[in-house]
């Protein structure tokens, strides 16, 4: 597949002269998607992609968690207390040992409890509850 410069550069001018983050062009069967940090050309008669510019954003201050992080073991919702009104199971400042349930995910309307995997004191609650967590997501941070 031969690649069109002229409508890529044509498409990344437009970025700038409307402020757009994003642009899409779609012609028969190809597919040019143009942001701000990449460019992708996708043939939609395959399911191949070519990154023409990698992204350049890089975080100058990457926020680091300090402590132990006791993640999600699955994909779903997490609540802070087992039903509505009730006693939350923990609170930033409380003690806990390994074991103690730190929170539940619903998956499935299946209700799992989650474990602390060490002892410690809660250092911060990293999701609101009611919200959607996915597998390996940190949920809380223990001191």
């Amino acid at each position: 597949m031969k690649i069109d410069k002229k409508i890529i550069k044509e498409l990344s001018d437009y970025l700038d002269e409307f402020n757009l983050t994003e642009l899409e062009y779609t012609e028969k069967d190809t597919k040019i998607k143009v942001s701000k940090n990449n460019v992708s050309i996708n043939n939609q008669s395959s399911t191949h992609n070519n990154n023409l510019a990698p992204s350049t954003e890089i975080l100058k201050n990457p926020i680091k968690k300090s402590g132990i992080e006791v993640t999600s073991p699955i994909i779903g919702t997490a609540y802070h207390s087992p039903e509505p009104g009730a006693k939350k199971f923990v609170e930033v400042g409380k003690k806990i040992k390994k074991g103690d349930t730190v929170m539940i995910v619903e998956a499935m309307k299946t209700m799992n409890h989650v474990p602390s995997t060490s002892d410690g004191v809660v250092k911060e609650i990293c999701v609101e509850d009611g919200q959607p967590v996915e597998f390996g997501q940190t949920i809380i941070i223990l001191e």
